[in-house]
């Protein structure tokens, strides 16, 4: 079976969830309205990774497809199974999109998607405001699928998404310094929508626990290796303005895997660490420690065993002659391993 592109499978189911989530984000007072759009205008739209994932996800667990509904209002009740995974896609979007909005007013970031971040544009306020609209329509959604097993786990996902950023701001050096507690912010931050979003359609699809938990366990790897890959980019990636990595998250005082693995090998990183980065040649000297360490490769290395775990994970998945269900699976399996081999 030829191999074809995951995102182009899943095109025209893509173009329309946008359009569905473009009047899912239309809001009662004008500059609500142009903040909460601000990321769903065509163009702006980001590369849609988790929508195609759980596309690819629900034909990969169908057995039978129906023909796609026509683009209807957000609010109706969903009178099918794939209209009904359809609007988890565009939820886990929804709540996607508010994360990014609160995480940029945290951060302070003024670039987003290569445009600039919504409150570099519009204010902090206006995006606080803005993520918290794009959440409460993600819950009236999620509501009308009248699925309260579903309903649990996304709401599981905000809590999980608070708890990551809270996480990350932790000063104390013992949690700063712990590969344990870095990969359990990065599974609250990352993962945890990915897992539970990729869980919910297998429960809409009325498969058993074990089968969900085969999903799950998908989402969970795939999430971790994505952000593992996103921790290397930082150091190594190449952005128009800098030429190297973006070095954002050092620069945050936010440490990352490669970090962390490069002070197992030179443990005086850890002083260094401590000071903060407020010095900018403390960003130099941590930068010269990761060079001479391996903490890039075992950070990809780490990313990789994810990745595989995720592929393996689709391997056991119940049997099928299906062929669009055989070409999802094996888009997901490319799916790992496009995230690790991504440069941007």
């Amino acid at each position: 079976m030829e191999r074809l592109d995951p995102f182009s499978l899943v095109a025209d189911e893509l173009s329309l969830i946008a359009n569905r989530l473009r009047s899912m984000v239309v809001a009662d007072v004008s500059n609500l309205a142009s903040a909460a759009e601000y990321f769903f205008k065509i163009g702006a739209e980001g590369k849609r990774f988790r929508p195609t994932v759980l596309l690819l996800m629900a034909t990969a667990l169908n057995v039978h497809i129906p023909e796609l509904p026509p683009a209807g209002v957000g609010d109706t009740l969903p009178t099918d199974l794939r209209t009904s995974q359809q609007r988890i896609a565009e939820i886990t979007e929804m709540i996607h999109v508010a994360s990014l909005l609160h995480d940029d007013v945290l951060d302070d970031a003024d670039k987003r998607r290569g445009i600039g971040s919504l409150n570099a544009v519009m204010g902090n306020k206006l995006a606080v405001l803005a993520g918290d609209f794009l959440l409460s329509r993600a819950c009236v959604s999620l509501a009308s699928l009248k699925n309260t097993e579903v309903v649990t786990l996304i709401a599981t996902v905000v809590e999980n998404l608070v708890t990551g950023e809270t996480m990350q701001l932790t000063t104390a050096s013992k949690q700063r310094f712990s590969m344990d507690y870095y990969m359990q912010k990065t599974y609250n931050k990352t993962a945890s929508l990915l897992s539970n979003s990729c869980k919910s359609i297998a429960i809409l699809a009325g498969h058993t626990a074990e089968v969900a938990m085969l999903a799950f366990e998908y989402g969970k790897n795939l999430g971790l290796a994505f952000q593992l890959i996103d921790d290397v980019l930082d150091f190594t990636g190449t952005s128009a303005s800098l030429g190297k990595g973006s070095l954002s998250d050092i620069r945050h005082g936010i440490i990352t895997a490669p970090i962390l693995f490069a002070m197992e090998e030179f443990p005086e990183l850890h002083a260094v660490l401590d000071q903060g980065f407020k010095n900018p040649a403390n960003v130099d000297i941590a930068l010269g420690f990761l060079g001479k360490s391996s903490g890039i490769q075992r950070t990809k290395e780490l990313a990789m065993k994810h990745a595989n775990l995720a592929a393996q994970v689709i391997e056991s998945l119940p049997e099928s002659d299906d062929a669009d269900v055989i070409r999802s699976r094996q888009a997901l399996i490319d799916l790992t391993q496009r995230v690790i081999t991504r440069n941007k």
